[in-house]
């Protein structure tokens, strides 16, 4: 069964209404004396082509999130589903092969490898997908091009502005056409005018069809996107989506976590 079949398959709706990412009563604690609750039943929903930020504070669970939605980390409790796919039935094998496939990441200190060229960079993201290598040189060289970088193929890393270097963590998210791009702080490292610029970027690719959530604790980057969800304390408590700006879920809880 394809990922459009399972998605198709859930509660009977229409494939075009199905989230393409859902968490739903996804609780996550950390061990310790005493421990830390950093998500408290967090049920969220993210359809298809969205726009959307996460935002709040330092410690509110906003990192913790971006984890669980990219699968780089399990809930305690709850569930999460990636293209209709719950998470928890699949092996470590399978979660590799579907963040390979269906999940771009952009991170703030951008990690890319200073030895080698930019073309190079984005190629290897691409090596968990099983594509051969000069498939992957192709799709790279691609993505440099939807990021106005294929110029720049042959440079390396350390020979790249900031920005040049986060649109090419970006060209490596997007090399195998993920239908996710989760962008963590992308603007973090950037003065405002390559932030700017970068955030253009991130809504041209959404423009074109991939749904972006960016996770920031700046509301000047969450105001630019159609949607926002505003955490804290482990809790979402605003959706603007949603439509009702009032809080969700139950009690808040002091949650001792970084971003």
């Amino acid at each position: 069964m394809t990922a459009a079949q399972a998605a198709g398959d859930l509660g009977g709706r229409p494939a075009g209404t199905v989230p393409v990412l859902e968490l739903e009563n996804v609780s996550k604690v950390y061990p310790g004396q005493p421990p830390v609750r950093a998500l408290d039943r967090v049920s969220l929903a993210v359809t298809a082509g969205e726009l959307a930020a996460v935002a709040g504070p330092s410690g509110s669970g906003k990192s913790t999130l971006l984890h669980l939605m990219g699968t780089l980390d399990q809930p305690t409790a709850g569930t999460v589903r990636i293209t209709g796919l719950d998470v928890a039935r699949m092996t470590d094998r399978e979660l590799a092969g579907l963040r390979a496939a269906r999940i771009g990441f952009v991170f703030q200190q951008f990690f890319l490898g200073e030895h080698q060229s930019v073309l190079g960079n984005v190629a290897d993201g691409l090596l968990y997908a099983g594509i051969r290598r000069g498939q992957r040189r192709r799709l790279a060289a691609d993505a440099l091009g939807r990021v106005g970088l294929r110029h720049r193929a042959a440079a390396r890393p350390t020979q790249l502005s900031g920005g040049e270097r986060q649109r090419v963590a970006i060209a490596r998210a997007i090399a195998g056409r993920p239908p996710v791009v989760l962008a963590d702080e992308p603007t973090g490292n950037l003065d405002s005018a390559t932030g700017t610029a970068i955030l253009a970027l991130l809504e041209e690719l959404n423009a074109a069809g991939t749904t972006v959530i960016i996770i920031t604790h700046d509301h000047a980057v969450a105001a630019r996107t159609r949607r926002r969800i505003e955490m804290l304390d482990g809790h979402i408590i605003t959706d603007t989506a949603a439509g009702t700006g009032t809080a969700v879920g139950g009690g808040f809880r002091h949650v001792q976590e970084g971003t």
